[in-house]
């Protein structure tokens, strides 16, 4: 039902966007329990590993390709190229997103991450910002972008639109405001702004085509535009969220489907995302999971004769994921839950190779073989739980299966390995320990800008100076 003007607040009722924009200004890490910072500081480094990581994909080098050099601006991360703001939050952005492996908030379907790192890193180094300052916009960028997630996105939409480049100018506008330190009514002048650039459409899943790695980019860009626009004077719709031609009017055609409060009943989104342990789809990664536990019990995958995945709905509804070939291209097997299962059983991992195996015979004939099936309960558990169950029977009538009734998350230490051997082998390993300090100390660094400085490779003279320039601190 479209909303009327009856939806709309009273002159004397303060607009939602206004009340984000109080609750985001007022926040505070510390009173969120050390346990925020520390899952905010491990997002930051397993975001940096996955750019490191992502840096030679053909996306991220096109990302790369477009960017005007500044020669005072904002790192690229992992190159020597010094950009714009909003061009360095682009790029860093869609590299970010690469791997198809970022941070991931099941309850917004979105990955905000890739989003607000961009954002924050981008904006600290040009204006200059202290490490307290990020923590803090850090928190408020994932808290909005979640809760407006949770708010607008249900299975339907999100076979839609994407939710990542939907609400993710909004949380990085957030971000980009408090950490610049701007009033309250420049803060709703960059929400309202940031509003008006969501979008990002599903239909990529149907061709594997590379849509979905710029969502980021462009959100984080357009972020970074938001924030900057405001502080120059800008002014926005203030009701652009709640109004009748507002964002849940066009996206919903209704009201939220939950009310939109920061850290309502005390608690902050960020402990409710979750660092991918398999470079895939989030709705792949329970599945991928079980079939590695599959995996372990067969000495031959040829031997196997049917093959079965119990899943949440909302796993098999979402575009990409129940697709069984012919797969073009990578990313649609990195949506494709029966490939991803199918490579598990097949090498007994999960890893980026596996998605380079697109024609291998055997990966094929499992793919085809799955059955995706919708379990009661792992759907009335979703998105708090995301559950999966892969079932076998081979030749010989042996039946083996493995249910996990949720996924189990990369923990810190597998994050820390793999972001110093991705940084290391693009900056070098003592580099690669410099940025850990840094982002470890968070709270106490006067200057963030030095982690994004730290990040810039190559030998150009620029590069040099500004490496040098961040290591004196």
């Amino acid at each position: 039902m479209p909303a009327t003007h009856a939806d709309m607040p009273t002159p004397s009722a303060a607009s939602l966007t206004r009340m984000l924009a109080r609750a985001a200004l007022a926040a505070e890490p510390a009173g969120f329990g050390p346990e925020v910072s520390a899952k905010l500081k491990i997002c930051l480094i397993d975001f940096l590993s996955c750019c490191f990581e992502a840096y030679e994909l053909p996306t991220s080098r096109q990302a790369r390709a477009i960017a005007k050099p500044r020669a005072d601006g904002a790192t690229i991360i992992g190159s020597d190229i010094l950009a714009t703001p909003g061009e360095a939050a682009f790029a860093n952005g869609s590299t970010g997103h690469g791997l198809v492996r970022e941070d991931m908030h099941a309850g917004s379907i979105s990955h905000h991450g890739v989003v607000v790192w961009p954002t924050l890193l981008a904006l600290a180094q040009d204006h200059g910002c202290s490490g307290a300052a990020m923590l803090k916009a850090a928190l408020v960028g994932y808290e909005g972008g979640a809760r407006l997630g949770r708010a607008l996105f249900d299975a339907d939409l999100a076979r839609l639109y994407r939710p990542t480049g939907t609400v993710g100018p909004l949380g990085g506008a957030l971000a980009g405001a408090v950490l610049l330190g701007l009033s309250e009514d420049e803060t709703v002048a960059a929400l309202g702004l940031a509003a008006n650039t969501s979008s990002g459409l599903n239909q990529w899943p149907h061709t594997g085509a590379s849509d979905m790695y710029f969502h980021p980019g462009f959100a984080a860009r357009s972020a970074v535009t938001s924030v900057e626009l405001a502080a120059a004077g800008a002014d926005a719709s203030e009701t652009i969220l709640e109004g009748e031609a507002g964002l849940f009017a066009a996206f919903r055609r209704g009201p939220p489907r939950a009310p939109v409060a920061l850290f309502a009943g005390g608690k902050a989104e960020i402990l409710a995302v979750y660092n991918k342990p398999v470079p895939a789809c989030n709705f792949a990664q329970t599945a991928c999971q079980a079939a590695l536990r599959v995996a372990g019990e067969i000495e031959d995958p040829g031997e196997i004769e049917t093959l079965t995945v119990d899943l949440p709905d909302a796993a098999i509804r979402y575009p990409g994921c129940d697709f069984a070939g012919p797969f073009a291209h990578a990313l649609q097997a990195k949506m494709s839950i029966q490939y991803g299962v199918a490579a598990a059983l097949r090498h007994g991992v999960v890893e980026e190779a596996n998605y380079a195996r697109l024609d291998e015979p055997v990966i094929l004939h499992l793919a085809r073989l799955a059955r995706l099936r919708c379990d009661a309960g792992f759907s009335a558990a979703f998105p708090g739980r995301q559950g999966a169950e892969v079932t076998v029977t081979l030749r010989n009538g042996t039946r083996i299966n493995h249910r996990l009734s949720d996924v189990v998350p990369a923990t810190e230490s597998e994050i820390r390995a793999r972001f110093r051997t991705a940084a290391g082998e693009r900056l070098g390993l003592r580099r690669a320990d410099d940025i850990e300090a840094l982002i470890d100390g968070l709270e106490t660094l006067a200057d963030a800008g030095r982690i994004a400085r730290l990040c810039l490779a190559g030998d150009s003279a620029v590069a040099a100076r500004t490496r040098q320039a961040a290591a004196k601190g």
